[in-house]
């Protein structure tokens, strides 16, 4: 499997450290409200890659974290007159529901920042024994001129980021460019007891206090938004490398960013959607779906236009498992024939090329497609290839869709007692040869929300309800 590390700027042959194996690391929400759509994609993106290494046998220990401690939470719990524990609390259990509904995998550990304080102090105190760091009034400041290779994964040069670009300027700090590695607290604050008072930790250093715990001083992948690779990710790199002085992760992955109909999502442009508000109209695997049908690195446009294909697109899998689920408990035709199946096979062989050629999930999507325009051709066959074959197909169109976490909605029989009368004296019209009523019958189903199809192994009922 190759996978563009952003830390090279390359395509590479991924190889884990332990063969089998592989550590992965990504970063989580900060639970202050609901998460957005932006938010959603690198959930749903790593969680495919996650599911595609499990698939091809490796045993993934996967970590994302919960931020549950800053400014923003402190600002949100002040608004609503509560602790901020008790939003983080809210949010988190908010996250599972949205995450579990658009079929993300809960994490292997899925630690909090303020579990975790030890473990950050601890690090901290590595890092000013060993001179990258430095106490001001009970601030503690990572010093970006002291670790060489500081901008390594961004490309930023320190003097430009010294001069100012890009960063906040503290009068606290040695240079702009440094960042905080402890907060002192302020009236009013959450905080916990430190070697420099009381305070709370900085963004950066929970993960990598929380990566080093859980994965280990080196891990191989590490994953997160574009947004992210400067400074989140670049700070993380210096402080962990500084505080181990050992490779932080190996291989660097980050998704392009989502526009909401060409223009960049924000709160000022009235454009921001969270998950929940997407979900009100559309199945949250139409979501899923969608994040699926274009290159995690490249950018993608949301809007409702794109959502509706995905729906359509999505919706046609679905007909294909319910063509071969309506196959079987109509066709008394048993057998197998190996010819068809290794035709079929094909498309396996072309769904892993694209997984394995930089998680390309569109070019998979696209060896699904023709997977389930085969399996529709031979279904509509007179004489179709048999129980076995179809039951084969059926097995393969659910381990490649699996893989990307689609097509896990149970088949539902919509079809109630008023339906199935209607269908019933529609084929009683068309035995009589009365076939102005059973057209009359036909448009009164369709007006329901049912289309009726004739096929080879009779009549065949498709609800039209699906969100």
């Amino acid at each position: 499997m190759k996978l563009y590390n952003t830390l090279t700027r390359k395509k590479e042959d991924f190889v884990p450290l332990k063969p089998g194996e592989v550590t992965m690391y990504s970063c989580g929400p900060t639970v202050y409200n609901y998460f957005h759509i932006g938010n959603a994609r690198p959930f749903i993106i790593f969680d495919v890659l996650r599911r595609f290494l499990e698939y091809t046998g490796y045993n993934v220990k996967f970590v994302q974290n919960f931020t549950d401690i800053d400014d923003k939470m402190i600002k949100k719990a002040n608004e609503e007159g509560k602790s901020v524990f008790d939003i983080a609390e809210f949010y988190i259990g908010e996250y599972y529901k949205d995450a579990r509904a658009l079929g993300i995998k809960d994490p292997t550990v899925a630690p909090r920042a303020t579990d975790n304080i030890d473990a950050i102090i601890s690090t901290i105190e590595k890092l000013i024994e060993k001179g990258y760091a430095y106490e001001e009034e009970g601030d503690v400041y990572f010093s970006a001129r002291s670790f060489d290779e500081y901008g390594k994964l961004s490309g930023h040069n320190i003097e430009d980021l010294e001069a100012g670009a890009r960063v906040s300027v503290d009068e606290r700090k040695k240079n702009p460019a440094d960042f905080a590695l402890w907060k002192a607290q302020k009236p009013g604050e959450p905080a916990w007891d430190s070697p420099w008072g009381k305070g709370r930790p900085g963004w950066h250093i929970e993960c990598s206090a929380m990566a080093n715990r859980f994965l280990g001083e080196t891990i191989d992948i590490h994953s997160g938004g574009q947004d992210l690779i400067f400074p989140h990710h670049e700070n993380e790199i210096a402080q962990s490398e500084a505080a181990n002085g050992k490779p932080f992760a190996r291989y660097w992955l980050h998704n392009g960013f989502i526009t909401i109909d060409n223009e960049k999502m924000s709160k000022s442009a009235g454009n921001f959607f969270t998950v929940r508000d997407i979900a009100k109209e559309y199945d949250y695997e139409v979501i899923r779906f969608f994040m699926l049908t274009a290159h995690y690195r490249s950018p993608i446009n949301f809007s409702d236009e794109l959502l509706e294909q995905a729906k359509s697109a999505l919706n046609r899998i679905y007909e294909c498992r319910d063509n071969m689920l309506f196959y079987f408990s109509n066709s008394e035709n048993e057998g197998t024939d190996e010819a068809v199946l290794e035709k079929l096979r094909q498309y396996k062989t072309k769904f892993i090329q694209a997984m394995e050629d930089d998680l390309n999930t569109a070019d998979a999507l696209g060896a699904i497609f023709e997977l389930v325009r085969e399996i529709n051709t031979i279904i509509a066959l007179q004489v179709p290839p048999g129980k076995g074959t179809v039951e084969k197909a059926y097995e393969l169109l659910a381990e490649l869709t699996g893989v990307l976490g689609i097509l896990s909605r149970k088949h539902e029989n919509n079809i109630d007692e008023e339906v199935e009368g209607l269908i019933e004296e529609r084929q009683k019209a068309r035995a009589e040869k009365n076939y102005k009523r059973a057209d009359e019958i036909r448009d009164l189903l369709n007006k329901m929300g049912f289309e009726i199809q004739d096929t080879p192994h009779g009549v065949k009922v498709v609800s039209k309800n699906r969100r």
